[in-house]
């Protein structure tokens, strides 16, 4: 459970161009959140990207950072989000 409560899904996604990965790894590195697992694709000109982060070391509010990310996705053309793990979860049960 404490795993849960540190972990939460970053979802990218948006026309492929260059510095998404790169924009969104800095941020992330910024504010001590660690990336504990990655996978992207193109699919044509679409990019798709999840991300499972650990937030146990984050320095800035949980809720300030998908301010953050928000702001970071209109800059590159993106549309990111931020979830809890536990939310996601929940979300997504069938």
């Amino acid at each position: 459970m404490d795993k849960e409560k540190n972990t939460a899904v970053v979802t990218v996604l948006g026309r492929d161009r260059v510095g998404i990965i790169a924009g969104i790894s800095n941020l992330l590195a910024g504010y001590d959140i660690n990336i504990n697992d990655i996978s992207q694709t193109i699919l044509d000109d679409i990019f798709t990207m999840v991300m499972i982060v650990d937030l146990k070391d984050l320095v800035i509010e949980k809720s300030d950072i998908s301010d953050k990310l928000k702001a970071l996705g209109d800059e590159l053309g993106v549309q990111i989000t931020i979830q809890h793990t536990g939310l996601f979860n929940a979300m997504h049960r069938i």
